[in-house]
């Protein structure tokens, strides 16, 4: 049997499910870090 190359139209989406996967890494992150700002800024509040 022949194996089979991977056409054009693979790679495209390869490329562009890597671009979907560090979009929502991305916006992950940043709602990780409000999330822990706003941790930090409650816990001042309480403290001061």
């Amino acid at each position: 049997m022949e194996k089979k190359k991977p056409s054009k139209n693979s790679s495209q989406k390869q490329v562009s499910r890597e671009d979907r996967l560090k979009q929502a890494l991305k916006a992950n992150l940043a709602r990780r870090k409000a999330q822990a700002r706003a941790r930090d800024g409650n816990e001042a509040a309480d403290k001061g």
